[in-house]
């Protein structure tokens, strides 16, 4: 049995990775499923039941560190090993950080809990199974995570640390034959851009990104699966965003420019 815990997997790319797992391994998919919203959480534990997967489903809030040790010690604990574990939960975010009052920067620092203290607790709570396992450890960031996107100072420093943290990590654990890959999705056709703080600390209810070419999941999960099961490093997954990195070595203003050209008219900086 494949053994495999995610994170944020109520929803989004991480309900769609539960059931693209579920479906192709079925009977040898053992997956650990974790999120805050019981109802979605247990509608798609149930989802992949039926498709023949071996499930277990935790409420767990990442942005407290004990919930992630209960989590991998759960997932220790029913299956008695871990083979992958996906980073997927994950809070965004659309604001000038001019605009955000003094009395709200809080949600700066809950922000960074949840993308990056979320993903260095659960790693490092599940490192010992995955040394023994010579497993997978994968970490969701996102175009953002390489370049810094105007009005997302705290979603792009979330997703640079979640980037930084892991790269370290790979160096570490590569002798030990654990694998690291840094996931980099665009706009992805998932609630999470919807649901994104607003310069309040409030739930925006809208994108500040065009959605212009905007991914579906299913092509975002199945790329990322492909990446995770080649031990890739990362995944990168547009030909603009691997584009975009060599010329922000050769002509950083001109990647600037096109960040700018990403955010909509209505949010961007005057």
């Amino acid at each position: 049995m494949i053994v495999t815990v995610i994170t944020g997997a109520s929803d989004g790319i991480g309900a769609e990775l539960a059931r693209q797992l579920a479906t192709v391994r079925r009977e040898r998919a053992g997956l650990i499923l974790a999120a805050r919203s019981e109802e979605k959480l247990r509608a798609v534990a149930d989802e992949c039941t039926r498709l023949g997967a071996h499930v277990e489903w935790v409420m767990a809030d990442v942005s407290v560190r004990a919930d992630c040790d209960r989590l991998i010690a759960v997932a220790a604990q029913r299956f008695g090993r871990i083979d992958t574990l996906y980073n997927n939960a994950g809070l965004s975010a659309h604001a000038l950080l001019r605009e955000v009052p003094p009395d709200k920067l809080d949600w700066y620092e809950y922000l960074m809990r949840v993308n990056y203290w979320g993903t260095l607790w659960c790693t490092y709570a599940a490192l010992p199974h995955l040394i023994a396992s010579k497993g997978r450890i994968v970490g969701v960031s996102s175009h953002a995570g390489l370049f810094g996107v105007p009005g997302r100072t705290a979603y792009s420093g979330s997703k640079f640390a979640v980037a930084g943290m892991l790269e370290a990590l790979r160096a570490e654990v590569k002798p030990l034959g654990v694998s690291v890959t840094v996931v980099y999705p665009g706009v992805v056709d998932t609630a999470i851009r919807l649901h994104g703080f607003n310069a309040q600390g409030q739930q925006a209810g809208v994108s500040g990104l065009r959605e212009e070419g905007m991914m579906p999941v299913e092509t975002c999960v199945r790329l990322m699966r492909k990446a995770v099961d080649a031990r890739q490093r990362e995944c990168v997954m547009t030909a603009k965003a691997r584009f975009g990195r060599w010329m922000k070595l050769l002509a950083p203003g001109w990647v600037e420019r096109k960040t700018m050209e990403a955010v909509k008219d209505d949010f961007r900086p005057q």
